[in-house]
């Protein structure tokens, strides 16, 4: 069954997140109006992709400017859950839509490239983190891992995404394949021509959709204090979108299953006698904790030691 999708190439209120939503609210109203059933915002919308910053920093050393920028892009981040979320979520049950949008996330002092999903009746259904930061992007974006990889059955098929240059990591693509994405969301900060490639290559590899979603900005988009190569001038163009829709054969705008008839990555095309894809989907935090009774069970008496290691430490006992 034919139906309309959406991708909004549009620029934030850069490091405004409450302007931003209201402009998100807007253009997704927008494009519910014109029958949009799916609409997906670009990579980092709320509120900003910090194009042209370097905060201040270079090989051993920081500078103060650098972590004002950074504490900025913090302030204007979203808490996931949190209000920002909740505001979301009004957003897609208010237009009926599945709603798809790049966030910068913060977790405590950390920040993430995000993809947050939501359900035509408001559910906040899960989230991406972007697992591979490129270049100076991991100045200040975390790393994602294998427990934000989701695809989600949905009335319009099975819907995923994976962000930007995360789309140049073979298995991660093939690891999408292997859950079945159907509309393969791929939000990015990348306008150039060998851009439009990837995705037509994705299409036609996966099998899929594939709907990709970019700013368009102009200087005047970002703050007035924002020190970056771009100049003053309030026209002149950051980036310059290049958002676009692929279908299964690589067109842009073709049911899917005609086109697994001669090629399933991850099925009659696959060599699983060659080459297998284990995915870690556990999630890995830099601090846990162990009581007690989870020692005991381990079968570690409270308390002691081993020789081995009363050995290897006794220098540090002196």
């Amino acid at each position: 069954m034919p139906f309309k999708v959406a991708v909004v190439q549009a620029s934030p209120v850069v490091f405004d997140r409450e302007r931003t939503l209201e402009k998100l609210s807007a253009l997704a109203r927008n494009a519910a109006r014109q029958g949009a059933r799916l609409v997906l915002f670009p990579e980092a919308f709320v509120s900003g992709y910090p194009r042209g910053l370097d905060f201040g920093a270079v090989v051993g050393s920081r500078t103060d400017q650098g972590r004002e920028d950074f504490r900025r892009y913090w302030e204007s981040s979203v808490d996931v859950p949190g209000a920002a979320v909740d505001f979301l979520s009004r957003v897609a049950k208010e237009n009926n839509i599945h709603l798809v949008v790049g966030v910068i996330e913060r977790d405590r002092g950390t920040l993430y490239c995000s993809v947050l999903f939501f359900a035509p009746d408001g559910t906040y259904l899960g989230k991406h983190r972007k697992v591979m930061p490129t270049g100076t992007e991991r100045l200040v974006w975390g790393f994602g891992d294998g427990s934000t990889l989701p695809v989600f059955e949905t009335e319009l098929g099975k819907l995923g995404a994976v962000i930007c240059w995360e789309n140049y990591l073979p298995l991660l693509r093939a690891a999408m394949y292997g859950k079945g994405i159907e509309i393969y969301c791929a939000p990015t900060a990348d306008a150039r021509d060998s851009w439009l490639a990837t995705v037509r290559h994705i299409a036609v590899e996966g099998r899929c959709f594939v709907l990709s979603c970019n700013q368009f900005n102009r200087r005047r988009d970002f703050p007035n204090e924002y020190r970056s190569e771009f100049g003053e001038d309030p026209e002149t163009i950051v980036c310059r979108g290049g958002s676009c829709i692929v279908d299964p054969f690589g067109a842009f705008l073709a049911q899917i299953v005609r086109g697994k008839y001669d090629l399933d990555v991850v099925g009659h095309y696959a060599r699983p006698d060659i080459f297998q894809l284990r995915v870690d989907e556990g999630a890995k935090k830099p601090v846990t904790f162990q009581n007690a009774e989870q020692t005991e069970t381990a079968g570690i008496p409270i308390g002691s030691r081993s020789r081995e290691h009363q050995a290897n430490s006794g220098d540090c006992d002196r």
